[in-house]
């Protein structure tokens, strides 16, 4: 159930025509519990009057890193050490690079850079703003630091341009918050192993041989393992995901044999190993240089099986495996989840839409020893959450 009764919110609020928006937030928040504090850019309040924030929060809105209304404290320290939860919103592209930048030259990004709480932002921008290069930097070093993101729908935008770049809406913004400050600390304590992406056999040297993998599920569910308090041992082949979080340890990967040697490397110390990765099943003889024939011949040699290994030796650890099918989804899923020694096998049918390669969303049936549970199409982050909670259930 979303509370936040007694929780301290750190609203912050940056120069964007979408700060109107904020008002419903702080509003949502105040009549959930929540004690909430706005700090706003100096341009911000040519959009909205730090008036209305005050009126609507009941606390003094603080603009002025200078401002010696108050009771003497270093405010942007003390806000920043009461707050459970800070949200940014809107997060323009000037207090992001900021943010990105760890500058801090007013008194919301001297704030933001003190806080030790989690951090939600609000990007709010042109489209072509958004889109470029250096924003797209910014973003994914602010999601490495554990900072998250939560984009609006495309749309029509104030500029009159149509795309990407609206503020998401309060109700979404106010669950956001919701979702941060009652997260889950139920894998605290514990180390999990996933593995994620493709893996590849080279054919040549501008050749390989791989499948259509593109790591989003399993980096779904080391980023929810992570919130849940987990230490995220990251082991991933080719994927598409650019921002790892500082505080996992990483692995990268090319071949199978590479990917295996990772698992058995980092296995003694986990507690949970999910493999959501999908390894190349078979290997080939690499050719020295480059294939110029007109015909091509290639043999083709069994791979090793990374999740019958961690199947053979998991002792007291818990085994999750993934099985992508195309026909006799349950059976195959059964006999999988038997041979590989799991405790658990996610079925997907990767010919139904919405899941399968290389999409955010998913449909799977969490198969045990005990039972079967059918879910319908969700985010992967959604559908990862889902699978701890299966997992730590069984």
């Amino acid at each position: 159930m979303n509370t936040l009764v007694g929780k301290t919110i750190l609203v912050g609020v940056s120069g964007g025509i979408a700060a109107y928006k904020t008002c419903t937030l702080v509003s949502r928040l105040v009549q959930s519990g929540a004690v909430v504090h706005v700090a706003m850019t100096k341009n911000a309040t040519e959009f909205v009057s730090p008036l209305t924030f005050e009126t609507l929060s009941h606390n003094r809105v603080v603009v002025d890193t200078f401002d010696r209304n108050f009771v003497w404290e270093v405010e942007h320290v003390a806000l920043a050490k009461k707050a459970d939860c800070a949200i940014v919103a809107p997060a323009t592209a000037n207090v992001i690079a900021k943010l990105a930048c760890g500058i801090s030259d007013d008194f919301l990004s001297t704030t933001l850079l003190a806080c030790t709480c989690p951090i939600i932002i609000a990007p709010a921008m042109n489209t072509a703003m958004l889109g470029n290069v250096a924003t797209k930097r910014n973003l994914d070093t602010l999601s490495a630091r554990g900072i998250v993101s939560v984009y609006g729908d495309s749309g029509y935008l104030a500029c009159g341009d149509m795309g990407s770049g609206r503020m998401a809406e309060p109700e979404t913004l106010y669950n956001a918050v919701c979702d941060t400050v009652n997260a889950k600390r139920d894998l605290q304590g514990k180390t999990v192993l996933v593995t994620s992406g493709a893996t590849r056999t080279d054919i040549d040297p501008v050749r390989f041989l791989s499948n259509r993998s593109s790591g989003k599920m399993g980096y779904a569910l080391a980023c929810a393992a992570s919130k849940r308090g987990a230490s995220v041992v990251y082991v991933k082949g080719h994927t598409v995901d650019t921002a790892l979080s500082n505080d996992w340890n990483t692995v990268n990967v090319h071949t199978t044999e590479q990917m295996l040697q990772a698992v058995k490397d980092n296995f003694a110390r986990c507690d949970i190993a999910v493999m959501a990765a999908a390894p190349c099943d078979y290997n080939v003889t690499a050719q020295e240089n480059k294939i110029k024939s007109d015909k091509l011949t290639v043999e083709f040699s069994k791979a090793p099986d990374i999740a019958a290994w961690a199947g053979k030796n998991k002792g007291g650890r818990k085994l999750v495996v993934f099985a992508a099918e195309t026909e006799n989804f349950k059976a195959n899923a059964l006999k999988k989840l038997k041979a590989k020694n799991a405790d658990m096998v996610v079925l997907n049918d990767v010919t139904a839409k919405g899941a399968g390669f290389d999409v955010d969303t998913n449909i799977a049936t969490l198969i045990t020893g005990s039972d079967v549970t059918e879910l319908s199409l969700m985010s992967k982050l959604e559908l990862a959450n889902v699978i701890w909670d299966k997992i730590l259930s069984v």
